[in-house]
């Protein structure tokens, strides 16, 4: 098994076989996540977070203000369509490599019962997870749903004049029910990520996870790296 290995400062001591030993204290760091997935997740998340922010401000005059933010309103008309697809193309790269770990099984069905134990950040009693969680799969599906929608609608919405009419309809109503859908899946990812899991967020930023975090949150998972 293949170790990265830091020393109390986060320094790397460079990497390790299950063999080697550092001379100082060291926490082995086990592989989560590839540069690939990291960078798909990024630009996703970038792109989504403007794309609601200046959704936000065409959507309601009350926060057309934060047009301002991003250059005036004309060009938030023209970028925002544009960081739509970005996103929908980062999360159709992410659906690709994950879609298959997405599955929910047994063991997901019983978590799911049981979620209200994970939002208190309480583990006993919760089946152990794979690479990904029950909440996690839940939230990937319902992520990809909301962009399908978005996508077809602000397609709608993108070039009216091409479309009749009861579709513009239908997308002006639809267009911001599957934006509050996926706004409010990404504050729970957000929070699960910093505050309801402390290390998670590492995993995606340098792409490891220390070998207790992988053996306390996805065991499964974890076993199934080790070899054990």
């Amino acid at each position: 098994m293949h170790f990265h290995v830091f020393d109390a400062a986060g320094e790397s001591l460079g990497s390790f076989g299950t063999a080697d030993h550092g001379r100082r204290a060291v926490t082995k760091q086990i592989d989560r996540f590839s540069f690939a997935e990291r960078a798909s997740h990024w630009v996703s998340a970038i792109c989504f977070l403007y794309a609601a922010l200046t959704g936000l401000a065409l959507w309601s005059p009350k926060l057309f203000w934060l047009s301002g933010v991003f250059g005036g309103g004309e060009v938030v008309r023209a970028w925002h369509p544009w960081a739509g697809m970005i996103f929908s193309c980062a999360l159709g790269v992410m659906i690709r490599r994950w879609s298959a770990q997405m599955q929910l099984d047994e063991d997901d069905q019983i978590w799911l019962a049981k979620s209200h134990l994970y939002a208190q950040n309480i583990e006993a009693g919760l089946p152990e997870s794979g690479r990904f969680n029950a909440g996690q799969k839940m939230l990937f599906w319902t992520q990809s749903a909301a962009a399908l929608g978005l996508v077809f609608t602000g397609v709608v919405l993108w070039f009216p004049e091409s479309m009749p009419r009861a579709l513009r309809l239908g997308a002006i109503l639809l267009h911001p029910a599957c934006a509050s859908v996926s706004i409010g899946g990404i504050i729970v990812h957000i929070y699960m990520s910093t505050l309801g899991v402390p290390g998670a967020l590492q995993a995606m930023v340098r792409g490891t996870v220390s070998e207790e975090w992988a053996k306390s949150h996805h065991g499964k998972w974890y076993r199934e790296v080790a070899g054990r």
